[in-house]
């Protein structure tokens, strides 16, 4: 349920510029009421207390997170050009940094979904047949980066699909 109101979220704001308070917001829309909630060490809407993994990377220390989320937005906004490959090269950068105590995935994930619709580009969502090329494409990215784009890739073609059986005109 949380997450159907996290999407709706991204239609109602998808045009507003990309901020922090929009990415905390979606992690609390995420995790409110959950199990996670709950816990004394879980900050729900805030950056992580405690260190975690992905695997065996290595990803930012909660004493590093706010700086390297300042630098990542920042950074971000300041591009000329918004294209396919800028707003997942922003994804890779936003999972590896790795902000929030869990809910990463799903809440990068809708940030790369806000953009897309924000930048004029067809959005697309890691269904199941996708996920495990997705999360592939997320461990080798820095060895062989055509995983991760030729996922999305196709996410997209499946996406625009959709689109054109269900929406009438659809470019």
């Amino acid at each position: 349920m949380n997450h159907f109101r996290a999407f709706d979220f991204i239609l109602q704001n998808y045009a507003q510029s990309l901020n922090e308070k929009i990415i905390k917001h979606l992690h609390k829309i995420l995790k409110t009421n959950t199990t996670d909630a709950d816990l004394d060490w879980f900050n729900v809407g805030e950056y992580k207390a405690l260190a975690n993994t992905i695997g065996d990377k290595e990803n930012s220390p909660p004493d590093k997170v706010t700086s390297d989320m300042e630098k990542l937005i920042d950074d971000y906004l300041m591009l000329s050009k918004y294209d396919f490959h800028t707003l997942l090269k922003f994804h890779v950068d936003f999972e590896a940094i790795h902000p929030f105590q869990d809910g990463n995935g799903r809440v990068g994930r809708l940030l790369l979904f806000k953009e897309c619709l924000n930048h004029g580009i067809i959005p697309f969502i890691i269904d199941n047949d996708h996920k495990q090329f997705y999360s592939r494409g997320l461990r080798e990215i820095y060895r062989e980066s055509g995983y991760l784009t030729d996922t999305c890739l196709s996410a997209q073609d499946k996406y625009t699909a959709y689109c054109k059986h269900f929406v009438k005109d659809f470019r």
